[in-house]
Protein backbone atom coordinates (compact mmCIF):
# COMPACT_ATOMS: atom_id res chain seq x y z
CA UNK A 1 0.00 0.00 0.00
CA UNK A 2 2.95 2.69 0.84
CA UNK A 3 4.63 1.35 -2.43
CA UNK A 4 0.86 2.55 -4.42
CA UNK A 5 0.87 5.63 -2.68
CA UNK A 6 3.83 6.40 -3.02
CA UNK A 7 3.71 5.65 -6.78
CA UNK A 8 -0.01 8.00 -6.87
CA UNK A 9 2.12 10.89 -5.15
CA UNK A 10 4.85 11.20 -8.08
CA UNK A 11 2.47 10.64 -10.34
CA UNK A 12 0.23 13.68 -9.59
CA UNK A 13 3.22 15.86 -8.44
CA UNK A 14 4.42 15.25 -11.83
CA UNK A 15 1.39 16.03 -13.41
CA UNK A 16 0.31 19.39 -11.34
CA UNK A 17 3.98 20.47 -12.36
CA UNK A 18 3.59 20.25 -16.33
CA UNK A 19 0.49 22.15 -15.76
CA UNK A 20 2.02 24.85 -13.62
CA UNK A 21 4.80 25.36 -16.46
CA UNK A 22 6.40 29.06 -16.37
CA UNK A 23 5.28 31.29 -18.82
CA UNK A 24 8.03 33.88 -20.72
CA UNK A 25 7.86 36.19 -23.13
CA UNK A 26 9.27 36.83 -26.57
CA UNK A 27 11.84 39.15 -26.82
CA UNK A 28 12.53 39.41 -30.19
CA UNK A 29 10.84 41.04 -33.75
CA UNK A 30 10.65 37.44 -34.54
CA UNK A 31 12.26 33.96 -33.62
CA UNK A 32 11.38 30.40 -34.12
CA UNK A 33 10.83 27.22 -32.20
CA UNK A 34 13.44 24.18 -33.53
CA UNK A 35 13.19 20.60 -33.52
CA UNK A 36 16.42 20.71 -31.21
CA UNK A 37 18.60 22.92 -29.35
CA UNK A 38 20.59 24.75 -32.05
CA UNK A 39 20.18 27.80 -33.83
CA UNK A 40 19.80 25.65 -37.38
CA UNK A 41 17.54 22.93 -36.20
CA UNK A 42 14.48 22.52 -38.28
CA UNK A 43 11.90 24.82 -37.57
CA UNK A 44 8.93 23.56 -36.14
CA UNK A 45 6.63 26.99 -35.61
CA UNK A 46 7.41 30.77 -35.60
CA UNK A 47 6.83 32.90 -32.58
CA UNK A 48 6.95 37.35 -32.60
CA UNK A 49 7.75 39.68 -29.78
CA UNK A 50 5.32 39.55 -26.85
CA UNK A 51 3.85 35.93 -27.40
CA UNK A 52 3.56 33.96 -24.15
CA UNK A 53 5.48 30.63 -23.97
CA UNK A 54 4.96 27.66 -21.38
CA UNK A 55 8.49 26.55 -20.93
CA UNK A 56 8.24 22.65 -19.67
CA UNK A 57 12.23 22.19 -19.38
CA UNK A 58 15.80 23.45 -20.27
CA UNK A 59 19.41 21.88 -21.69
CA UNK A 60 21.93 24.40 -21.45
CA UNK A 61 21.11 27.87 -22.85
CA UNK A 62 17.66 25.89 -24.35
CA UNK A 63 14.65 25.92 -23.46
CA UNK A 64 12.09 23.42 -24.27
CA UNK A 65 8.77 25.58 -24.48
CA UNK A 66 4.86 24.52 -26.01
CA UNK A 67 3.32 27.16 -27.95
CA UNK A 68 -0.40 26.68 -29.54
CA UNK A 69 0.16 22.77 -28.64
CA UNK A 70 3.79 22.79 -30.39
CA UNK A 71 6.46 21.88 -28.50
CA UNK A 72 10.10 23.51 -29.32
CA UNK A 73 13.38 24.98 -28.42
CA UNK A 74 14.18 28.38 -28.02
CA UNK A 75 17.67 30.41 -27.36
CA UNK A 76 17.06 32.47 -23.81
CA UNK A 77 18.54 35.05 -25.51
CA UNK A 78 15.21 35.46 -27.32
CA UNK A 79 12.75 35.15 -24.04
CA UNK A 80 12.30 36.61 -20.57
CA UNK A 81 10.18 35.53 -17.72
CA UNK A 82 6.90 36.86 -18.28
CA UNK A 83 5.39 38.48 -14.82
CA UNK A 84 1.34 38.78 -14.10
CA UNK A 85 -0.14 40.99 -11.85
CA UNK A 86 -3.19 40.56 -10.50
CA UNK A 87 -4.60 43.64 -12.38
CA UNK A 88 -3.27 41.51 -15.60
CA UNK A 89 -5.04 38.39 -14.92
CA UNK A 90 -8.35 40.20 -13.77
CA UNK A 91 -8.44 41.64 -17.11
CA UNK A 92 -8.44 45.35 -16.17
CA UNK A 93 -4.98 46.36 -17.79
CA UNK A 94 -3.40 46.25 -21.01
CA UNK A 95 -0.14 47.31 -22.43
CA UNK A 96 1.05 48.37 -25.63
CA UNK A 97 4.56 48.25 -26.39
CA UNK A 98 6.60 51.41 -27.07
CA UNK A 99 8.31 52.07 -30.71
CA UNK A 100 11.36 52.03 -28.27
CA UNK A 101 10.75 48.35 -27.10
CA UNK A 102 9.11 47.52 -29.76
CA UNK A 103 12.95 48.60 -31.27
CA UNK A 104 14.43 46.97 -28.58
CA UNK A 105 12.71 43.67 -28.76
CA UNK A 106 13.74 43.58 -32.61
CA UNK A 107 17.75 44.16 -31.70
CA UNK A 108 16.79 46.63 -34.50
CA UNK A 109 16.66 50.16 -35.38
CA UNK A 110 13.40 52.13 -35.28
CA UNK A 111 13.02 55.22 -37.62
CA UNK A 112 14.14 57.32 -35.13
CA UNK A 113 17.75 55.84 -34.10
CA UNK A 114 17.97 55.19 -37.80
CA UNK A 115 17.60 58.88 -38.81
CA UNK A 116 19.86 59.56 -35.95
CA UNK A 117 22.58 57.82 -37.58
CA UNK A 118 22.32 58.94 -40.83
CA UNK A 119 22.23 62.46 -39.53
CA UNK A 120 25.91 61.82 -37.83
CA UNK A 121 27.44 59.44 -40.62
CA UNK A 122 26.13 61.00 -43.77
CA UNK A 123 28.97 59.20 -45.85
CA UNK A 124 27.41 55.95 -44.91
CA UNK A 125 24.92 54.51 -47.54
CA UNK A 126 22.12 53.56 -45.46
CA UNK A 127 19.73 52.45 -48.78
CA UNK A 128 22.15 49.39 -48.50
CA UNK A 129 20.85 48.71 -45.13
CA UNK A 130 17.10 48.73 -46.70
CA UNK A 131 18.24 46.49 -49.34
CA UNK A 132 19.74 43.72 -47.40
CA UNK A 133 16.96 43.47 -44.66
CA UNK A 134 15.24 42.20 -47.82
CA UNK A 135 17.07 39.36 -48.26
CA UNK A 136 14.72 36.12 -47.16
CA UNK A 137 16.59 32.76 -47.44
CA UNK A 138 14.88 29.70 -46.43
CA UNK A 139 15.40 27.06 -43.95
CA UNK A 140 16.96 24.70 -46.45
CA UNK A 141 19.36 27.42 -48.33
CA UNK A 142 20.54 28.24 -44.72
CA UNK A 143 21.38 24.30 -43.82
CA UNK A 144 22.97 24.45 -47.84
CA UNK A 145 25.14 27.53 -47.04
CA UNK A 146 26.35 26.07 -43.43
CA UNK A 147 27.03 23.10 -44.57
CA UNK A 148 28.97 24.17 -48.34
CA UNK A 149 30.54 26.41 -46.13
CA UNK A 150 31.70 23.82 -42.98
CA UNK A 151 30.56 26.54 -40.70
CA UNK A 152 29.82 24.97 -37.11
CA UNK A 153 27.23 25.92 -34.80
CA UNK A 154 28.67 27.52 -31.64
Amino acid sequence: MKRYSAFLFLYLFSFISLSWAEPVMVLTKENALREGPKFFAPVKIQVKYNDTLDVIGQEGDWYRVRFKNVVGYIHRTAIEKKTISLKETAGTQKHTPSNAEVALAGKGFNPQVEKAYQDKHPEMKYSLVNKVETYTATDNEVRDFIKKGGLQEP
